[in-house]
């Protein structure tokens, strides 16, 4: 796409150490990486980009004898957590679903997530330091199954870091704030079960900030006939007058459409990011394919104040996965057909993207910025 200005890996799995890394630090037992990816993004005082990169930790042999493991972080320790192999469903290598509870769908997980901090040059195409000291791992016991896809906004002076954590308590997301971009305080839940891709506007909209989201679940219910709109998860808005406590906005927002390669679902992706055009959002839409299907990057332009009011939805997308950027990782790949682009910071005349790339490794993109102005 000529739009594209730069496009490469900057992080792969086999850029981490893995004797510094929690599961493996934590139980002896022997892990690797299986996806360090969907990385937040923010510039730090010092000019630098900051990825906060999700990295699946991920036992090299979750099963032993008759038995296969879950990874489970508790207040003493993390933990492997033994299921008879004939009691569950271990098709998917990433996790497994315990078939006794047949009547809803539980699962637990062969790997662990938790976050790192990689700062990357000003541009964001080389790597400049990876902070170990600064992990943000399982702390609560609403987090003992990982800290997952980290999305940052700078709000004034302060970044906000919302994460999802998994436990069999709640799928939520969280909240973290930081002074420096690099240490975080976690401040608590914000959205309950299964709302996650939840992302921060990095400003006050009529006295109120407002945030991205996308609620989940296993009940929806028939557009009417003839809609253009399909049933399914979509992006919603909600409204907050601290950060911490939230209401939904009533008004519809973002929905699945029929004759469109968004038709499974929709998700939040980068941080909404304020043009003269309006509040540029990047999001992901998933076409049906196989079983995880086909994640792309797609684009709108919000009122900057009024948020709902959307100006401009492009269907077409502005970003895809590329083979050519892991054809060197292929022995490492598990999904194909997948970028999530979870962060934007601009640079002149162009913005820098940063995406997670078939769930495995960072990808930075320079796009210019013509299509915001064109529509296209």
């Amino acid at each position: 796409m000529s739009r594209v200005l730069k496009d490469r890996i900057v992080f792969r799995p086999q850029d981490i150490d893995l004797l510094r890394c929690p599961v493996q630090r934590g139980t002896n037992a022997e892990t690797f990486i299986l996806g360090a990816f969907n990385p937040g993004m923010a510039r730090l005082p010092n000019g630098n980009l900051l990825l906060m990169v999700r990295v699946a930790e991920a036992l090299k042999e979750s099963q032993s004898g008759d038995s296969i493991h879950a990874v489970r972080w508790s207040d003493k320790g993390y933990y492997l957590d033994p299921y008879p192999l004939k009691s569950v469903d271990a098709a998917d290598p990433r996790k497994f679903r315990l078939l006794e509870f047949g009547h809803i769908n539980v699962f637990a997980l062969t790997s662990l997530s938790w976050i790192l901090p990689v700062e990357l040059t000003s541009d964001g195409l080389e790597v400049v330091e990876v902070h170990y000291d600064k992990i943000v791992e399982p702390r609560t016991t609403y987090q003992e199954y990982g800290v997952e896809d980290a999305r940052l906004t700078k709000v004034g002076d302060r970044y906000y870091m919302t994460t999802c954590s998994v436990s069999s308590e709640r799928h939520s997301t969280t909240l973290y704030e930081s002074l420096d971009g690099l240490n975080y305080e976690l401040k608590g839940i914000i959205f309950d079960h299964q709302n996650k891709d939840v992302l921060l506007f990095p400003r006050k909209i009529g006295g109120l900030y407002y945030a991205l989201t996308r609620p989940l679940g296993d009940l929806y219910f028939a557009t009417p006939p003839g809609s253009e709109q399909l049933p399914g998860p979509a992006i919603n808005l909600a409204q907050s007058p601290d950060l911490l406590h939230w209401k939904p906005v009533d008004h519809p927002f973002i929905r699945p459409s029929k004759g469109t390669s968004m038709s499974m679902k929709l998700g939040g992706g980068s941080q909404p990011l304020e043009t003269d055009r309006g509040w540029l959002v990047l999001f992901h839409g998933v076409e049906w394919r196989e079983v995880v299907g086909v994640y792309r990057t797609f684009w709108a332009l919000l009122d900057r104040e009024q948020p709902w009011k959307i100006l401009h939805l492009e269907e077409e997308p502005l970003l895809e996965a590329d083979p050519q950027l892991t054809a060197d990782m292929e022995d490492q790949m598990y999904v194909r057909d997948v970028v999530f682009t979870t962060g934007i910071e601009e640079q002149e005349d162009r913005f820098i993207l940063a995406s997670g790339e078939a769930d495995l490794c960072c990808r930075i993109t320079h796009l210019s910025k013509d299509f915001v102005c064109h529509g296209n």
